[in-house]
Order: structure tokens, then C-alpha cells, then sequence
């Protein structure tokens, strides 16, 4: 072989990888990011997000999703606010009252995941407690920065419970769980899902775990929602659509199949308490009767108004919002899209 052969095989070689690498580097390119965040940190119910990463719902579907967990559950939506995430979960009664404070920019819910809320009172039955009236002379651990916390005040008054005979243990939500079992308070507040599975887990018995979800004494509200910046759902309204046409289809097959896309990410977790968890909220606040009768993501707009309403009950609005300034229901999949099957 002379030289020259030589020369025109290795530059054809060089060619070749250079056309290989931008062939591989071009689907990203054309791909839009979006980052996300969660709105604590990772456990089971995060599958609902990484699932549709993990199978490439979202990269078929042109987009680049990076999701991140949080410290506090305001965060999310303080992210999203400042244009530092694009989109996020965030409890929807924590977005109406902070959009209340700060109406600029309008951050608004495009897709309700918790259908009902997962706020409660978790406490134990050997410490007398088995409905809300017997809280009253009771500790209650709270911690001060949880989002049940907030609605703590709309569930004694619609129980008619006086708050003033109910002492309140401020603590830190490692140490709930732990407090609770040990006897050193009588009941805490938090959401279902997590502080349920924590006691359980811990080894206290099950008929000795009294679970009074705050939905089932009054409460109107919604739980959980997807949120969108409002710039990014203006500049880009169709990955906007493409993120939620991806999330359900995720939403889906974990519903049908709940699975363990979160403990890979988090060696410290437990799969089968993460799993436990994952398969509560799914019975629980995500596929309730109003989901199967309208399908995943809607909300009544009657229901969300009054659930404003009873927010107002014990929040003082400076200008109370709609229904239809809270929630935008333009990005929904269609509906035959979202019926649960």
C-alpha cells in the first residue's frame, strides 16, 4: 500500500468519526431542557418523575428533563418563580397563598397530580387518640416549615377543635417518626404517604396507627400540582405540552406497575418502604373517584373555588384569586388521553 492510499484512509477514518459524532450529538442539540423540581426529597413518589426519564418518554418526546429534589416544600415553588426551574410539583394551597404575597410573576398549576391532599394527622391509638376532638390536650408534633403545618389551623376550625388546649411541639421531620413511636408525642402532623409508612416502619403496630387524613374531616382542597414559569410556558408552550404528554404516560405505568425508580438514585432508601409509599399516594391521592370520572391532571373549577374559599376561612387574601388565575388547564393532554383505564 503506498503512502498516498495511506493518507486517503486515515483522512476518509477521520471524516468518518466526525460525521458519527455529530450524528449522535445532533438529537440533544435539538432537544429543549427543562429542568424540574420536586417538591422535597427523593422517595417513592418521585418514581412518577423518573420513570418517563428512565424510559425516554421525554427524549422521544424532544426534551431534555433534569429533575432535582428539594430541602423545603416552598422551594419548588420559589424555583420555578425565579425562572431558576422551568417547571415543578408543588402543593397548590402553598402556591395560592404565595401567589397571593408575590402576584408577579404569575406561577400557575397546569396539571393536578394529587387529587386529594395528602395532609394528616397520624397519631397513636394507646395514646387515646382516635378522632380530631381528642387532640385537644394532647402534643402535637409539628414541623414549623411542613405544608400540613399550614393547613393545621383550617382543620381545627372546621372540626371545631380549640388550637389554644392542643400543645404544639415544634421539631424537625427526621425526628417525627421517631418522637411518635417513642411515646414522646401523642400525634404529628404530615403528609399521609410519609409519615404513615415512617411510623410503620419503625416498628410500631399497625392497629395502634391512627390515620386521619385531613380530606376525609372537611377539607375541599386539592394537593399536589405540576407548575410552570410563566415566561418558559410562553416562549415554549408546545414542551410544555410534550413534558405532560410524557409525565402521563409515565403516570400510567406506574399506576398500572408501581416501580422503583427512585432507590437506584438514593442508596439510603428502602425499595419495599419506598414501594409501600408510592402504592398509598396511588390509592390514596392520585386515582381518587374524581380522577376516574374526569381523567388524570383536571380540576373541578367549582371545587378549586371553594376549596379558595375555605383557605380564606383562616387566611386573610389581599385579593382573593379564581379558580382560573390558579389553575391553566390549556396544557392538559386531551381528554381521551387522561382516562384512567
Amino acid at each position: 500500500m503506498s503512502l498516498l492510499d495511506l493518507t486517503r484512509i486515515v483522512r476518509h477514518a477521520h471524516l468518518f468519526a466526525a460525521a458519527i459524532t455529530l450524528t449522535a450529538a445532533w438529537p440533544a442539540a435539538g432537544q429543549t431542557s427543562i429542568k424540574f423540581s420536586l417538591d422535597g426529597r427523593l422517595e417513592g413518589l418521585a418514581a412518577t418523575f423518573f420513570l418517563p426519564q428512565d424510559r425516554g418518554y421525554f427524549k422521544t418526546e424532544g426534551l431534555d428533563v433534569t429533575v432535582d429534589g428539594t430541602a423545603t416544600m416552598l422551594e419548588p415553588i420559589t424555583r420555578v418563580a425565579s425562572g431558576a426551574y422551568d417547571m415543578g410539583l408543588a402543593d397548590i394551597n402553598t402556591l395560592i397563598k404565595y401567589r397571593d404575597q408575590h402576584p408577579s410573576p404569575p406561577v400557575r398549576a397546569v396539571f393536578m397530580v394529587y387529587n386529594k391532599p395528602p395532609f394528616a394527622i397520624v397519631a397513636r391509638r394507646s395514646r387515646g387518640i382516635t378522632e380530631p376532638k381528642q387532640l385537644e390536650n394532647k402534643k402535637l408534633g409539628a414541623p414549623p416549615t411542613g405544608i400540613t403545618f399550614g393547613e393545621w389551623p383550617l382543620f381545627a376550625k372546621l372540626n371545631n377543635i380549640d388550637m389554644s388546649k392542643v400543645t404544639i411541639e415544634t421539631i424537625a421531620i427526621p425526628v417525627r417518626a421517631p418522637m411518635l413511636a417513642a411515646g414522646q408525642i401523642d400525634a404529628a402532623l404530615g403528609y399521609s404517604f410519609r409519615l404513615y409508612v415512617d411510623l410503620k416502619d419503625r416498628g410500631v403496630p399497625v392497629d395502634d396507627i391512627v390515620l386521619m387524613p385531613m380530606a376525609d374531616y372537611g377539607l375541599k382542597l386539592y394537593g399536589n400540582t405540576i407548575i410552570i414559569n410563566p415566561r418558559f410556558a410562553a416562549d415554549k408552550p408546545e414542551a410544555v405540552r410534550a413534558f405532560l404528554h410524557a409525565f402521563l404516560k409515565g403516570l400510567k405505568d406506574v399506576v398500572r406497575r408501581p416501580a422503583d425508580a427512585v432507590v437506584r438514585r438514593d442508596e439510603t432508601l428502602k425499595r419495599e418502604v419506598e414501594l409501600e409509599r408510592l402504592r398509598m399516594a396511588i390509592r390514596d391521592n392520585i386515582v381518587t373517584p374524581e380522577v376516574k370520572a374526569n381523567g388524570y391532571g383536571a380540576v373541578d373549577f367549582v371545587r378549586l373555588a371553594e376549596s379558595i374559599d375555605q383557605i380564606g376561612l383562616v387566611y386573610t387574601f389581599k385579593a382573593k384569586p379564581k379558580a382560573d388565575d390558579i389553575f391553566d388547564a390549556s396544557f392538559l393532554p386531551p381528554a381521551d388521553e387522561r382516562k384512567v383505564h
